[in-house]
């Protein structure tokens, strides 16, 4: 293998960093709101501010545990599928990820009081699920790919696989790295990614007056994220054949086959966050709600690995020796979140509808970067993102004398990105069926459906670029137990 000096393989090792930079995607991850929740909010749209009245009040409006009368347990199931269809240089390919987790089980405990309501809770929730996937593959007949890409970068990951070559002056110092690739190469690639947020949370709420009821939630939150991206460059043309070498002093990288470039990044999550709440009985058929979430403040330790091989005709095969590693803790704060509800009930009956505003320009890097980076970055954020309301509806009705409750809904989730189409704001509909045994048992099953687009750049912009269609359905089971 060839070897730069000393000095440029130093630089390379502390300029790495520029390939794997964190970004505006990284804070989108951690701060674009799941659907995840109970089963019977999300059959009617997760439209649930104004009616928390059962341990789901944890993750909507905390001031509805003052609304349970009796002390309770509950659990959830959730399974998740994620369908992607991408179309990459006009190829379309279909992929797809399933998982499946207990997404909630938690306590609540009415306090007895002399007047009013005093209620308490203890219990878990996952509140995000990272699972995607996406493949694709297609001819690239423009004059760019991902070797140039790191060449032009300089990076030395397309030298040390025979790729480029450096270019030295008349007196012999190094200027650069050049490469005889010129695009016209098949692109094909798969990225899996898994994981998901969870929090422990206390919650604690009050009838402070008749009917005005406050609540808070304390979120401790833990996690962890993997996303594993696999991508690949053939010569399927033979645009690059036997005579031509891609360094001029190597015979060995005469007849370029193949460029192989998988890059791994792990996450540990950890933080916190609160939530206050506050709800109103109107009267007896109407209710108010309204939240706030203050910012998850949420620390990161990453570790990011980068592998890659390049084939050639001659039977040399270059590799990555060793594989690249880098380790980075960092903290990434997301956005307040405020939210209003209202719902009416009459004769077994329930609409209800839910408004949440967050401001994604409020993202926020912070640690484990110094001050010039950190400035780039939270301003990257303000130029790309702008607020967002997301709308929830819902519908309840309970049969009469049977104990079986239908529920419909619908979810709004704009693109928090600016000037983005709405063909890229998110959209679920909704659907539940509840069943009362007795005085005890609960049985709740709530499903979602929802559709929306999406494109990502393996390179540049708009050199490398997918388009997908996503579509994503969760359905969770939930048992609620009355003591």
């Amino acid at each position: 293998m060839k070897i730069k000096s000393l000095i440029l393989f130093l630089v390379f090792l502390l300029e790495f960093n520029s390939i794997i930079a964190q970004n505006f995607n990284d804070a989108l991850r951690l701060s674009d709101p799941d659907i995840l929740t109970s089963a019977r909010a999300l059959g009617i749209g997760n439209a649930y501010l104004s009616i928390s009245n059962d341990y789901s009040a944890s993750l909507f409006n905390p001031a509805g545990f003052a609304l349970i009368k009796k002390m309770e347990f509950s659990g959830g199931l959730n399974y998740n599928s994620f369908k992607n269809e991408v179309q990459f240089f006009n190829r379309s390919s279909n992929y797809s990820a399933t998982s499946t987790n207990f997404n909630q089980f938690g306590f609540a405990f009415p306090i007895p009081t002399i007047r009013g309501s005093l209620v308490l809770g203890f219990g878990y929730n996952e509140f995000k699920d990272f699972n995607k996937a996406m493949k694709f593959s297609g001819f690239n007949s423009s004059n760019n790919s991902l070797i140039q890409n790191l060449t032009n970068d300089n990076d030395d990951i397309a030298y040390e696989l025979g790729l480029s070559y450096p270019v030295y002056d008349g007196n012999g110092k190094y200027l650069y790295d050049e490469t005889r690739i010129n695009g016209k190469l098949n692109q094909s690639g798969n990225i899996i990614q898994e994981g998901g947020l969870n929090s422990w949370q206390f919650t604690g709420a009050v009838e402070f007056q008749e009917n005005l009821f406050f609540g808070f939630t304390i979120n401790i939150i833990n996690g962890d994220f993997k996303r594993n991206r696999e991508y690949w460059e053939d010569d399927v043309n033979n645009n690059y054949p036997m005579q031509l070498l891609l360094d001029p002093n190597d015979q060995a990288t005469a007849d370029f086959q193949s460029f192989y470039f998988n890059d791994i990044i792990r996450w540990d999550v950890s933080g916190w966050n609160a939530v206050l709440g506050v709800l109103t009985k109107v009267d007896e058929n109407v209710n108010l709600g309204a939240t706030i979430k203050l910012p998850k403040v949420l620390e990161i330790k990453e570790f990011y690995t980068v592998d890659a091989d390049a084939k050639f005709g001659t039977g040399k095969k270059f590799f990555l020796d060793p594989p690249i590693e880098n380790r980075l803790e960092y903290t990434i704060k997301t956005p307040l979140e405020i939210g209003i509800g209202a719902s009416y009930s009459i004769s077994g009956m329930l609409i209800a509808f839910d408004a949440n505003f967050i401001d994604y320009t409020q993202m926020e890097f912070s640690d484990g970067f110094d001050s010039r980076d950190l400035e780039n970055k939270n301003r990257d954020i303000k130029e790309v993102f702008r607020e967002a309301i997301n709308l929830n509806a819902g519908f309840e009705y309970a049969l009469p004398f049977t104990g079986i409750t239908l529920r419909a809904g619908f979810i709004f989730m704009p693109s928090p990105f600016k000037d983005d189409d709405s063909e890229f704001d998110k959209k679920f509909i909704t659907a539940g069926i509840g069943f009362k045994a007795g005085a005890r048992f609960v049985f709740d099953a709530g499903f979602a459906h929802g559709w929306w687009k999406d494109v990502g750049d393996n390179y540049g912009s708009n050199l490398s670029r997918t388009f997908q269609s996503i579509t994503k359905d969760n359905l969770i089971f939930g048992i609620k137990y009355l003591f």
